[in-house]
């Protein structure tokens, strides 16, 4: 417990009275003294009786970097009391009024503190933990409670739009599901631009005195296969790297294509649905930097790297820079490109199951 400035400065006018008591007398004095002193008594008696208020953290929806959201702590006093609130915001990722990292506001009784935080950066942030100064009615003392809890924020990485970027390319990442699920096989054709290396036929190809390509056709059953989509970075380029995966896996769900992912640290099989992408961007929000191996990278059917010469998507040993997919967001768009999937509830894209 500590006195406030205004009881600083009553001890000090109790000081003073009482070194002019000395000097002259104390009957024209008491009149000051004997209230500033009930006054100081009563309001730490106060104080000290107060018991530390009762805070429960209310959860934060997961959201999308450059999106908003609102943090609430409920406050529940013993007694009526006014506080002075604040809760420590993590120092980067998020922001309180653009800069701030602290948000602060002054209670009485039983209240709700909410405040907004601007997600600034992909990954798991911490809110709190929280300060609470009681005061008394007079604003004489003070004292802090701290309560230990934090509330975790977390930030989904930027998802590109890849609808408007390069249709051949896009073709060619959607193809790999249709190679995963094939029916019989049904004859032998001539080679054209965009068919896969996996497909041709070399035996057949070795006795054609042209030297074309020849490749399998497969009857079409009207199902999609799944798409693995592997992904390593070294340190620096995490961003990068989950902005890749989250705008290629949503495209692809997007198609009714299962995705699967495997990552430096986590893998999510195979699936399509809303859950299924919800579950893949909670992965790619915490994804660290890490390398895969070479029969995890073999195995893939996408594999998508970062590093200092940027982000490439490789399909079918065809590499493809991340930027030339992106094209030109047609959702909602910010400067820069970059889909803002759900500006109302933080919610992903909606995807076919």
């Amino acid at each position: 417990m500590r006195p406030t400035r205004r009881g600083v400065a009553v001890v000090a006018t109790l000081a003073f009275s009482w070194l002019m008591a000395w000097q002259y007398g104390s009957r024209s004095l008491s009149a000051i003294v004997f209230p500033l002193v009930i006054a100081l008594l009563a309001a730490a008696v106060t104080v000290a009786r107060t018991e530390a208020p009762t805070v429960t953290r209310t959860p934060v929806e997961p959201g999308f970097v450059g999106e908003t959201r609102t943090v609430e702590t409920a406050i529940e006093p013993n007694a009526p009391l006014s506080a002075t609130v604040s809760d420590r915001v993590g120092a980067s990722g998020l922001a309180v009024d653009g800069t701030e990292n602290t948000a602060e506001t002054t209670i009485s009784a039983s209240d709700r503190f909410r405040y907004d935080v601007r997600l600034e950066a992909r990954g798991e942030h911490a809110v709190g933990p929280i300060s609470v100064v009681v005061t008394d009615l007079l604003g004489l003392t003070k004292r802090r409670f701290e309560d230990d809890q934090t509330t975790s924020v977390l930030v989904f990485p930027k998802i590109y739009d890849l609808t408007g970027g390069s249709n051949p390319e896009l073709q060619a990442i959607a193809a790999a599901a249709d190679r995963e699920h094939r029916g019989e096989f049904d004859h032998l054709r001539e080679y054209v631009r965009g068919d896969s290396l996996r497909d041709v036929h070399w035996k057949s190809a070795a006795k054609r005195p042209d030297d074309e390509l020849i490749v399998k056709e497969f009857d079409d059953d009207g199902d999609r296969g799944a798409i693995s989509i592997a992904a390593e970075c070294p340190p620096g380029y995490e961003d990068e790297m989950a902005t890749a995966v989250a705008s290629v896996g949503t495209y692809l769900l997007e198609q009714g294509v299962p995705v699967g992912v495997v990552l430096p640290e986590a893998t999510r099989a195979p699936a399509n649905g809303r859950a299924h992408q919800r579950a893949m961007l909670r992965a790619l929000a915490v994804v660290e930097a890490g390398e895969l191996d070479d029969r995890t990278k073999a195995d893939a059917d996408v594999l998508i790297r970062s590093d200092t010469t940027g982000t490439t998507v490789l399909v079918d040993g065809r590499e493809i820079p991340f930027d030339r997919l992106r094209g030109r967001s047609s959702r909602s768009e910010s400067p820069g490109g970059e889909t803002r999937p759900a500006e109302t509830d933080g919610e992903p894209p909606e995807v076919r199951s």
